[in-house]
């Protein structure tokens, strides 16, 4: 799985000779049985388009207001009642995707393999405009205050006018020669735009023109490899109460304030999926050899840790109610108590696995399989 996630910006030749085609890889852990404690029940389903065409692409769905975005590989685009999956509007903009929708201000946003950024309209799905960027976006774009920003492969972090598209700013940071395909989202935070990079580095930009505020390393290259000295901000920051909480490959977990991008705690862990908290005592997180962890949030001392999904290519977790869900490359949804992290329940939502982190709204939570299906259940 590593040699399909790994991504050369020049010298792609240099990947091929470190993976073998006759090279031993452990293969992934049985499904254990176990008796389940709960029934999860589905809301709804919907059939998307037709997802992703590779193994590594994330084509996460989006949450804005009460509306439901979906994307395919192939440019369509779906919005769907968030409650009852009822079909809003459909547009079909017949270009390649390699990241999830964002959005914000009103927009619905989608970034492209060959660099486009298209705004639609939220109500009606219409095209707004559209703006060519330097560089593929591995990375769904957002908007709040009239700006539009947007990360590019080539390390360019990009604020543009959310009324006409229009380029207002841009910061380039720099990129390893080698990383992993993938990128972290930009969030927004109290006017700033906070990101994450291949160099494991995590950067504060004003939104409104670009600035730096502060910068953070997360994760410092380290190790006799070039793959051991990938240390990737892949997975999606998680803001609660201006405390930012990140993973990095070969890396740590940490906790950092927005406002000074200070350090307030930190624990080694190396993680590529990701990590959920609601800032409560816990933080979980998914990392590189799928094992889910429980870690006390304030210190990252461990509360406990699930290795049953051992090389199941599972999904960041989710908190949904007292549970844990997570997705892996089969197609399954593990439940798993937030209290110790025993499986509760286990359901599939389809043959193809999930790459994206389970959204979570109120009573429903949101699956989204690499073949386009979308689920939704709800909290039992």
């Amino acid at each position: 799985m590593l040699a399909m996630m790994l991504a050369t910006l020049s010298g792609c030749s240099t990947v091929t000779g470190w993976f073998e085609s006759d090279a031993y890889e452990a293969p992934p852990a049985e499904l254990v049985d176990f008796t389940p404690e709960i029934d999860p029940k589905s809301a709804w389903s919907v059939n998307t388009g037709d997802g992703t065409e590779n193994d590594y692409d994330d084509l996460a769905a989006w949450l804005q207001g009460e509306m439901i975005i979906a994307v395919d590989n192939e440019g369509k685009v779906s919005s769907y009642q968030a409650v009852t999956g009822k079909s809003l509007w459909k547009i079909d903009l017949d270009v390649p995707i390699s990241s999830g929708a964002g959005g914000g201000d009103g927009l619905i946003l989608v970034g492209t393999r060959e660099g486009k950024i298209f705004a639609l309209e939220e109500a009606t799905g219409v095209v707004r405009w559209n703006h060519q960027m330097t560089s593929e976006l591995l990375a769904p774009p957002k908007a709040a205050s009239g700006v539009v920003v947007a990360k590019t492969a080539d390390g360019g972090l990009n604020g543009l006018s959310a009324e006409t598209g229009e380029s207002l700013w841009s910061y380039q940071h720099n990129v390893p020669l080698l990383s992993l395909r993938g990128a972290s989202a930009p969030v927004i935070v109290n006017d700033m735009v906070i990101a994450g990079y291949a160099n494991g580095k995590l950067a504060a930009v004003s939104l409104f023109d670009g600035q730096l505020i502060w910068e953070r390393s997360v994760a410092v290259p380290s190790g006799r490899t070039e793959i051991d000295r990938l240390v990737d901000i892949d997975a999606d920051l998680v803001v609660i109460d201006d405390q930012i909480y990140v993973t990095a490959f070969h890396g740590r977990i940490a906790a950092l304030s927005a406002d000074s991008g200070e350090i307030i705690w930190s624990r080694d862990l190396s993680s590529r999926a990701g990590l959920d908290t609601d800032g409560g005592i816990s933080v979980y997180v998914t990392d590189e050899t799928d094992y889910v962890w429980s870690l006390e949030n304030g210190t990252g001392d461990s509360l406990w840790r699930q290795t049953e999904l051992l090389r199941r290519t599972i999904t960041a977790p989710a908190i949904f109610g007292d549970y844990l869900l997570v997705g892996d490359f089969e197609g399954y949804v593990h439940w798993i108590a937030r209290d110790d992290g025993r499986f509760v329940a286990r359901v599939r939502v389809g043959k193809k696995g999930i790459r994206s982190k389970p959204i979570v709204k109120d009573d429903l939570v949101y699956i989204t399989s690499a073949k386009g299906i979308l689920t939704a259940f709800r909290k039992p």
